[in-house]
């Protein structure tokens, strides 16, 4: 069974960083890109950030280009996103995405 399982989500001031991560499970890991997706209040599910398998490779929404970072340590299992100067517009919760599955996903605020 996929497990997916977000931590490292908080309260931030606007500006502030925060570094997420998603421990999985269930299935061989370094075989599949990886996603990163998230929801704001009232709205739908917005995809931020994908990697490819081996981590060579990554993409981002282009409202976060050049303050997200996404990574992943295939020998841990677990996929990362580092978020930079953050916006009370980032304010979201925050899951990892393996295909269609995702985990319970962590809530980022931001405010002042």
């Amino acid at each position: 069974e996929v497990q997916l399982v977000e931590s490292g989500g908080g309260l931030v001031q606007p500006g502030g960083s925060l570094r997420l991560s998603c421990a999985a499970s269930g299935f061989t890991f370094n075989n599949y890109a990886m996603n990163w997706v998230r929801q704001a209040p009232g709205k739908g599910f917005e995809w931020v950030s994908g990697i490819d398998s081996g981590g060579r490779s990554a993409s981002y929404l282009d409202s976060v280009k050049g303050r997200f970072t996404i990574s992943r340590d295939n020998a841990k299992n677990t996929l990362y996103l580092q978020l930079n100067s953050l916006r009370p517009e980032d304010t979201a919760v925050y899951y990892c995405s393996k295909g269609t599955v995702r985990g319970q996903g962590t809530q980022v605020t931001v405010s002042s």
